[in-house]
């Protein structure tokens, strides 16, 4: 098993298991969040992230209930909002466009992705594939642009653009999430990112994440949505009930 970091928000947490982990949050309130997560970037820069392609993710994993307000998942990504969320040891870092391959799970409220030919939320195997532009190349645009992305007539053309530099694909995965399977995802520069549960190719892409990047496995209550419509919203949902997220046999390999 990879060498991996717990960190959570206070209330939620990070349990070690035999040959994997366990991660908890708790119901929570309006406005609450809720982090629980282990990763092996969160205190490096991220020129200095530990892997990149061709690489193999595999491992086991179960939640505890459909639809679960939030997201969560596991894959590898390049981190690029660098949000610090009160967490210990995290680097701080500048904004980059999005880079990753991963099993990703968000609640309805979601709605991420910038192509309206895509599914925005559900249970979903998916890459992000973006220029690597220095953080300063994105983060003073970012500035300038975000008052236009709250207002709608203005945010659907900046969505359009977005869409011409943020490469990606996606598809719903027809499993149940809380009972347990095998994942699987390859991803390779040259030949795109290919996706498996219990052995089955489930989704295959010619995309494939680009530079370097870092391992994530995490369950949080935090929503985002930037809608065909123009509206852009985030924040954290309220949960009635704690969840749950088992995973075991992780593994990551070169090629």
């Amino acid at each position: 098993m990879p060498a991996l970091t717990p960190r959570c928000t206070p209330g939620a947490q990070v349990t070690a298991q035999a040959n994997g982990w366990q991660l908890t949050v708790p119901p929570a309130a309006a406005g609450r969040y809720h982090l629980a997560q282990v990763d092996d970037y969160s205190s490096l820069a991220r020129r200095a992230f530990p892997h990149h392609l061709p690489l193999r993710l595999e491992l086991r994993a179960q939640v505890s209930a459909p639809n679960l307000p939030g997201t969560w998942g596991f894959g590898l990504w390049n981190d690029p909002f660098s949000l610090r969320l009160g967490l210990r040891g995290a680097e701080r870092r500048l904004p980059v466009l999005p880079n990753c391959a991963w099993f990703f799970h968000a609640s309805p409220e979601n709605y991420l992705s910038l192509r309206s030919d895509l599914p925005p939320h559900g249970w979903l195997a998916g890459v992000f594939s973006s220029p690597l532009l220095p953080g300063l190349a994105v983060a003073l645009p970012a500035a300038v642009g975000l008052p236009g992305m709250l207002w709608p007539p203005l945010a659907r053309p900046l969505r359009r653009a977005l869409r011409r530099i943020i490469r990606e694909d996606a598809a719903r995965l027809p499993v149940d999430p809380t009972q347990k399977h095998a994942y699987a995802l390859e991803a390779d520069a040259q030949h795109g990112t290919r996706f498996f549960v219990d052995g089955h190719l489930a989704f295959q892409t010619r995309l494939a994440p680009r530079g370097r990047l870092g391992l994530v496995l995490w369950m949080d209550n935090q929503f985002a949505a930037f809608a065909p419509d123009g509206q852009l919203r985030f924040g954290v949902l309220p949960s009635p009930q704690a969840a749950c997220l088992t995973l075991r046999q992780v593994s990551l390999s070169a090629g």
